[in-house]
């Protein structure tokens, strides 16, 4: 069917309604459905799920739920297809009573994201209730003399309907004595009256039975009656008049106990007893009534007695008699209204539901928390509620729609800095004064992790002895981790890489849970000096933060290595050595020297020379330097001298406890013509350059062709280990030096050996220096002046302390040359590295060119230093020597010790030649 609804304009305004209508319904934000009262259960309402734009597939996940606080089992919605439909029996005139409106408040709730829909259902009426009379008898007692006319007024029926099915009609049976009337005045309150058509008359009619009905406007009609019995009575024919048939008035709620409410008045033209009146509650008045207000019977005042409530009930229609004492007696009606006047009494009530909690620390602005309801029983602004949060919080309510609010999240949240929040939300009405009520909301705040273990200190140092326990404890790192549970759980780790050619891990470890570093070896200082490392401590949350700090392990020294003696130059073992020596030797005159090397460092290496007792053995005209090994003879010697001496030298260090090595030294006198010219070397300084010229040629060839053959193999080694790792530099002994050692003019060499720090990181760095005096004297020019200062490093930046160096009494003890004192700066220990020499209290010259500086710098790695002070007595010995020393390689040495004989044989050799190449 098609409408031309352009040639009707009835039709365009009802478009127009419609579409109007439907635009302020999408507006509004609710939805609204009818259903008639007493429906069946399964009665269909509406496709709520539909309307309210959501999918069928979502409603179980999402936890779709309906709930209503007037009736909440009235309607209910299959989740299966989003109907809603009747679950119960809706009896309107139960639910809403006599209001004109009635429906059904729904929440619709949906979770994950949280939704609130709000929908109406509107409960239509049916004519379910038939009229109903107060009474099914009503008696009525009629003076026989009362005029044509007159009127007896009876108490309607009522109908629990509303609209069309309340409006009744009335009928009366046939009489003919009288007749029905109804008035309606401007209450809309119908009157309802016998009106007299015929006089009565005792006699003939004592009693009239009447029967009243009541119809309904409703489809199908229903129908009430009632039966008036009425009773002739004789004489008495002046009824009592009130003032006013209604009486109206206004009464507050919550009014007092005897509150004058209205006072009612009626008159009567009659005398004497019949003049008297009383004044009644009519009969068919309620027991709700008759709770709440108390009528005199003389007065005709209508007081308090009961408590007045607005909001159960917001008037009252009482019917009140007046009845003469007459005989008969005559009764006239009035009706009086009282409105109730409602009063801020009622505290607004709030509801919080559907707490999402907890809430996360990184959660988004605007993310709802929780719904809050508010609700107030008065009316007008009694009832009129806002909602207010806690000041200074990062959250806030938003509207979402009449008397209902969101708690959303306003600003961001930190649990590291706030855990757990205490919300107060305060709900006022608009009454004066206004009342107000309060709920609190705990939010916790659930945390993430977002905060890194952190360290106290980027790095930290620690000494630890050598030769530790395996698996002793030597530090503990700890972190700190601001996050909470499983976020701030710490475990630490080894960063692994290589240390040297093996593997971090089989060094150290480090415990997971206590961060307890253990050594899992015994350190060894003479391998290893610094060991530095990187723990890891990590968090278990998702995903995983860190952070690193460094230890660096610094390995002390302690005394576990006695010296080694060394072989010397010109054949021999370490532990005896073979000496020829001539007669013409003067006093102070060098035989030999013995030489030894302590692979510990510091105190540990530094090395004494004595000589011992031999059982059997004359006084022998010998010394040996405390500090120098060299032995020289104490006098001339002469033909009475021994031809055969045995001397048995002592060598001890100055660790705690000191350990020992001994060699015994065999000096035989002989001619000086016998003397071999490389013995004869050691008597003076001009015998030792002839010495080195006159040495056997077949010696030195043999000598060479060791030497470039050890050299050949050195290179290749070099050469393959450069090749092979490209990026570490070159560990070993270095090519022997030759250096001035000071102005006094004594050559030395200096032997090198470099090994990197434990750390594998910064350039090879030196760590020993061997100085002989047995070579001429040293040219003095500008260029081995400054060859001289780059080997000594004295204007280099000294390197770091090692730290085992120790200052104690007994080396300040030790230290004291015949000439001065070498002892170290006020407050030195073991970061200083200048020392100063001063002359003894014999001595107090100053130091002149030449002679021994006021001052010297010992460089961070210790080395092997001689001090030659010459006095102008040549009697006495001719050079002391203080070494700090720190260790060879002992255990290349015991492997090579025949090479190592060569080497020395070959420095001894070609030292001239060593010296042009400086």
């Amino acid at each position: 069917m098609v409408f031309s609804w352009r040639k009707d304009p009835g039709t365009q305004r009802l478009l127009l309604w419609l579409l109007l209508l439907e635009a302020w319904e999408a507006g509004s934000g609710q939805i609204h459905y009818s259903v008639p009262e007493e429906s069946k259960h399964g009665t269909f309402v509406g496709r709520i799920a539909q309307d309210l734009g959501l999918e069928l597939a979502e409603l179980v996940p999402r936890l779709f739920r309906v709930s209503s606080k007037d009736r909440g089992d009235l309607l209910e919605v299959n989740l299966q297809n989003g109907i809603l439909f009747v679950n119960s029996r809706i009896d309107r005139e139960e639910l809403c009573g006599r209001r004109a409106e009635c429906s059904i408040h729904l929440e619709v709730i949906v979770d994950r994201p949280l939704q609130v829909f709000h929908v109406e259902v509107e409960v239509k009426d049916i004519n379910d209730n038939p009229p109903v009379f107060p009474v099914a008898v009503k008696n009525l007692f009629i003076s026989e003399s009362r005029q044509l006319g007159s009127r007896f007024s009876l108490e309607g029926a009522s109908d629990a309907d509303i609209g069309t099915n309340s409006l009744l009609t009335y009928s009366l049976d046939s009489s003919e004595y009288f007749a029905l009337d109804v008035k309606r005045n401007d209450e809309e309150i119908k009157s309802l009256g016998l009106v007299l058509k015929k006089l009565l008359n005792r006699e003939d009619t004592p009693n009239h039975h009447l029967l009243i009905s009541a119809v309904d406007a409703g489809k199908p009609e229903l129908t009430g009656t009632t039966q008036v019995k009425i009773t002739v009575l004789d004489v008495n024919d002046n009824a009592p008049a009130f003032e006013r048939s209604v009486y109206k008035v206004r009464l507050f709620e919550n009014a007092p106990y005897d509150t004058l409410v209205v006072i009612v008045n009626a008159s009567d033209l009659d005398e004497g007893v019949n003049k008297d009146i009383e004044y009644s509650f009519n009969t068919d008045v309620s027991a709700e009534i008759l709770s709440k207000f108390h009528l005199d019977q003389v007065s005709g005042h209508i007081c308090v007695k009961g408590n007045i409530d607005y909001e159960e009930t917001r008037s009252y229609e009482i019917q009140i008699e007046a009845t003469d004492k007459g005989n008969p007696p005559m009764t006239d009606h009035c009706t009086v209204l009282v409105e109730i006047v409602d009063t801020n009494d009622n505290v607004p009530e709030l509801v919080i539901k559907s707490l999402s909690l907890p809430v996360l620390e990184d959660a988004p602005l605007g993310m709802a928390i929780a719904l809050i309801s508010v609700s107030d029983r008065d009316s007008g602004a009694n009832g009129q509620v806002t909602c207010h949060l806690t000041p200074h919080v990062p959250f806030k309510l938003v509207s979402t729609f009449k008397n209902y609010y969101s708690l959303v999240l306003d600003s961001a949240l930190d649990r590291e800095t706030i855990s757990d929040y205490k919300l107060v939300v305060t709900a006022r009405d608009g009454g004066s004064p206004s009342l107000w009520a309060t709920a609190s909301v705990s939010v916790e705040v659930a945390d993430v992790n977002d905060n890194a273990p952190a360290f106290a200190q980027p790095e930290y140092t620690v000494f630890v002895k050598e030769n530790n326990p395996p698996g002793c404890h030597i530090f503990t790192v700890s972190a700190h981790d601001a996050d909470a549970q499983e976020n701030a759980l710490v475990s630490y780790s080894l960063v692994e890489r290589r240390v040297g050619e093996r593997a971090l891990s089989s060094f150290v470890s480090v415990h997971a849970e206590s961060g307890k570093v253990y050594a899992l070896q015994p350190l060894d200082h003479e391998e290893l000096e610094l060991l530095q490392f990187q723990v890891s401590a990590g968090d278990a949350g998702v995903p995983p933060l860190g952070s690193n700090v460094t230890l660096q392990v610094f390995i002390l020294d302690e005394n576990d290595n006695a010296p080694v003696l060394l072989a010397p130059q010109v054949g021999g073992a370490a532990d005896t050595v073979r000496e020829l020596m001539s007669r013409s030797l003067g006093a102070g005159d060098i035989v030999t020297k013995i030489r030894a090397v302590d692979a510990d460092s510091g105190y540990n290496a530094w090395l004494s020379y004595e000589l011992q007792p031999v059982a059997g053995s004359a006084r022998s005209p010998f010394r040996v330097g405390l500090y120098t090994g060299e032995i020289s003879t104490t006098r001339a010697l002469d033909e009475s001298d021994a031809q055969h001496y045995r001397l048995l030298v002592l060598v001890k260090d100055h660790g705690e406890p000191a350990l020992t090595a001994t060699t015994t030294v065999l000096l035989s006198l002989v001619e000086s013509s016998q003397v071999p010219k490389a013995s004869r070397a050691l008597t003076g300084a001009a015998g030792r350059e002839a010495a080195l010229v006159d040495v056997n040629v077949y010696l030195i060839i043999a000598i060479c062709a060791v030497s470039s053959l050890l050299v050949l193999i050195l290179l290749m080694y070099t050469v393959f280990r450069c090749s092979a790792e490209p990026n570490k530099d070159t560990c070993g002994p270095g090519k022997p030096t030759l250096v001035c050692s000071s102005a006094v003019g004594s050559w030395s060499y200096s032997q090198q050996r470099r090994q990197r720090m434990c750390s594998g990181e910064g350039p090879p760095k030196t760590d020993l220096m061997a100085f002989s005096p047995s070579l001429p004297p040293c040219p003095v020019n500008q260029d081995r002046e400054e060859q001289l200062a780059m080997d000594m490093d004295l204007s280099a930046k000294p390197r770091q302390p090692n730290p085992d160096w120790r200052y104690s009494a007994s080396l300040r003890a030790g230290m004291h040359p015949e000439a001065g004192e070498v002892s170290p700066p006020v407050g030195a220990g073991v970061n200083s590295n200048s020392w100063t020499f001063k002359y003894g209290p014999g001595n107090p010259k100053q130091s002149g060119p030449g002679e021994l500086p006021d001052k010297f710098i010992i460089p961070g790695s210790p080395a092997i230093i001689s001090i030659r002070q010459e006095p102008t007595n040549s009697q006495i010995d001719k050079s002391d020597f203080i070494t700090f020393g720190k260790k060879e390689e002992t255990k290349k040495k015991k492997k090579k010790k025949k090479g190592n004989k060569t080497q020395e044989k070959k420095e001894k050799g070609n030292s001239t030649t060593d010296n042009s190449d400086q």
